[in-house]
């Protein structure tokens, strides 16, 4: 990991549904799957790494269950842990390009893998 501390990047996260703007900078899908009805076209993406996505087995466990959403988060970590060649990858394109749009098909935007990534991001960003 880079010398760089969590001032250094910008992370924003949006649903994929939603209407790509010019302020979203570069856009990185962090779902394992393609979201359902959307045209790649219209989903306007830099890129897509299906890693940073939660494993199925804890997308299942999760089912945007508010209640669960502590536990998700640490279980989601933990995967994220055992990924730090997609994590570095992440992170460089965060410092390189400002700002970064985490997008996400989930409904429920308080609750979901993109919000769980930008504050893992953060976290590590501040401990290194």
């Amino acid at each position: 990991m880079t010398e760089a501390g969590a001032h250094d990047i910008e992370i924003r996260i949006k649903r994929v549904y939603s209407e790509p703007t010019a302020e979203d900078g570069t856009r990185v899908l962090v779902d394992r799957m393609w979201p359902q009805g959307l045209r790649k076209e219209r989903a306007r993406l830099d890129c897509w790494d299906k890693e940073l996505g939660p494993s199925k087995a804890l997308r299942k466990w999760f089912a945007h269950d508010p209640q669960r959403w502590r536990e998700f988060r640490h279980r989601y970590f933990s995967e994220l842990d055992s990924k730090p060649e997609a994590v570095h990858k992440l992170i460089e394109i965060a410092q390189q390009q400002r700002p970064v749009t985490l997008v996400y098909a989930s409904r429920d935007v308080e609750h979901n893998n993109a919000r769980a990534l930008k504050d893992y991001l953060y976290e590590r960003l501040q401990t290194h």
